[in-house]
C-alpha cells in the first residue's frame, strides 16, 4: 500500500517534535520533512511534492496563508491542512480562499488530526468542531437562494454534485449517493470546474457556500466518519 507523504510547517520546535512522533506512529503515513518558516515550506513543497502539508499560520517571514497560496499555484494537487492557534473568521476564510482543504486548532486530539489527514488525503474538506461553527454561523446569515437561481450555467445534476462536494463528500461517496459511476462523477466535476472557472475542489466549495449551497458540513465533529480515497 502506497503511503501518504506529509510535510510539517510550524515554527515551534516542540510542536513539530510532537507531530513527528504522531505521524511516525502510523504505518501508512510517511513524514518526509519539516519546515520552520513560510519560505522553507514553499521550497520543500516544490522539491518534495508531498501529498499533505500540515501548515501553521503564524510563521516568520511568509505566513502560512500566503505560503498556501504560493504552493497551490504551482502544485494544486497538494492537500493543505491548517493546524493553528488562530480561530478568528478572517484567518479561517483567508485560508479557505487560499485553497486550504482543512482547518484544525492545535488543541485537536491526536485521533482528530489523523482523521483529518485521512479526509484531506481522500479529497475531502474537514473542519474542527469550533471552526465548523464559525463557518456555519457565517453561511446561516446568507439570504436563501432558489435552487433554479444557483449557478444557472450548471445542469441540475452538476448542482447536485457541487452541493455534495461542498458538504465534504469524496468522489466515491458522491457516486454512491447519486447511484452513478466514479468516472461520471469525475466528468461532472471537470465540467463544474470549467463552468465556474475554478481550479480545485477548495475554490469550488467556497463558491458554492457563498450562495448557501451545501452548508451542511461534513467533519464538524471529531468523531465524524472520514470520506473515501477517490477524489479529483
Amino acid at each position: 500500500m502506497e503511503k501518504t507523504t506529509i510535510l510539517i510547517a510550524d515554527d515551534e520546535p516542540a510542536f513539530r517534535s510532537g507531530l513527528r512522533a504522531l505521524l511516525r506512529s502510523v504505518a501508512d503515513l510517511d513524514l518526509i520533512g519539516d519546515a520552520a518558516s513560510g519560505a522553507e515550506v514553499i521550497r520543500l513543497a516544490a522539491d518534495l511534492q508531498p501529498d499533505i502539508i500540515l501548515m501553521d499560520i503564524n510563521m516568520p517571514g511568509v505566513n502560512g496563508i500566503e505560503a498556501t497560496r504560493r504552493i497551490l499555484t504551482t502544485s494544486p494537487h497538494i492537500g493543505i491542512l491548517m493546524l493553528t492557534m488562530f480561530e478568528d473568521d478572517d484567518s479561517v476564510f483567508a485560508a479557505l480562499r487560499a485553497g486550504a482543504r482543512g482547518y484544525l486548532l492545535k488543541g485537536a486530539l491526536k485521533a482528530e488530526i489523523l482523521r483529518a489527514i485521512q479526509t484531506v488525503s481522500g479529497g475531502g474538506v474537514v473542519f474542527g468542531a469550533a471552526i465548523a461553527q464559525h463557518v456555519l454561523r457565517y453561511f446561516s446569515g446568507l439570504k436563501p437562494v432558489e435552487p433554479a437561481d444557483l449557478f444557472p450555467e450548471l445542469t441540475d445534476r452538476e448542482r447536485e454534485v457541487l452541493g455534495l462536494i461542498a458538504q465534504g463528500y469524496s468522489n466515491v461517496e458522491i457516486a454512491s449517493q447519486l447511484v452513478i459511476s466514479a468516472k461520471t462523477v469525475r466528468n461532472h466535476i471537470s465540467n463544474i470546474f470549467s463552468k465556474l472557472q475554478v481550479t480545485d475542489r477548495a475554490q469550488a466549495i467556497v463558491r458554492a457556500r457563498e450562495t448557501g449551497l451545501g452548508v451542511q458540513l461534513r467533519g464538524s465533529r471529531p468523531d465524524s466518519a472520514a470520506p473515501g480515497h477517490d477524489a479529483r
